[in-house]
């Protein structure tokens, strides 16, 4: 009979030990959290082959959640999926603005996506936050519009869209943009989970830190 391990602490550590013990890659160390947590999440080891983490992504990202940052999401669930007791003790929140009252009308009038409208409404919220994106490309490909400019650029874009219609293409764009920090994994996979990971990841990173 198969014998289970049933202590919570005990089975992450067995759980970290396994994925770190099949890496591949030769990754940072700043970065281990991340690629583990991600692999952890998706239940899956090969995703590390497509997992992109630009050099100053890590970084940037602790740097501004250390600094009290927003964090903004693209969907309820990447919302729901982040640490905000953890985020607040750092003085940050988090927030999705895809179910305001306003957006679904503006989303018709301008005839585009309420993920997108959502960013374009609000682009003054994206100057040093992080933005967390796990379902729309849509919404990745305007957030990349909107930083282009100074006065509207994030401090990390974690852009991990999920599907067939859109999602590659958008985080490769996103990749070939190397003056914006930013986490992704390249091609079809993705979702709310995995953008949630990679917050949940930094956050962690930075108590541990302190400030």
């Amino acid at each position: 009979m198969t014998e289970f391990i049933l202590d919570p602490g005990q089975i992450e550590m067995e759980s970290m030990r396994i994925i770190r013990a099949g890496l591949k890659r030769p990754w940072l160390n700043k970065e281990y959290p991340v690629v583990e947590r991600l692999i952890h999440t998706s239940g899956d080891p090969s995703l590390e082959q497509v997992i992109a983490i630009h050099p100053q992504a890590i970084d940037c990202g602790l740097k501004a959640l250390k600094e009290g940052t927003t964090v903004i999401t693209d969907v309820e669930m990447v919302r729901a999926g982040i640490s905000k007791e953890k985020l607040k003790m750092l003085g940050g929140s988090v927030e999705c603005n895809l179910n305001a009252p306003e957006i679904a009308e503006q989303a018709k009038e301008w005839g585009i996506t309420r993920s997108m409208t959502a960013f374009r409404m609000h682009p003054e919220r994206l100057k040093g936050a992080i933005v967390a994106i796990g379902n729309a490309p849509t919404a990745l490909l305007e957030v990349l519009r909107l930083a282009q400019q100074p006065e509207t650029r994030p401090a990390l874009i974690i852009g991990i869209p999920v599907g067939f219609v859109g999602a590659k293409e958008s985080k490769d764009i996103l990749w070939e943009r190397q003056d914006i920090p930013s986490v992704t994994v390249l091609g079809t996979r993705g979702g709310s989970p995995l953008a949630a990971t990679v917050v949940n990841a930094l956050i962690y990173t930075a108590l541990r830190e302190g400030n």
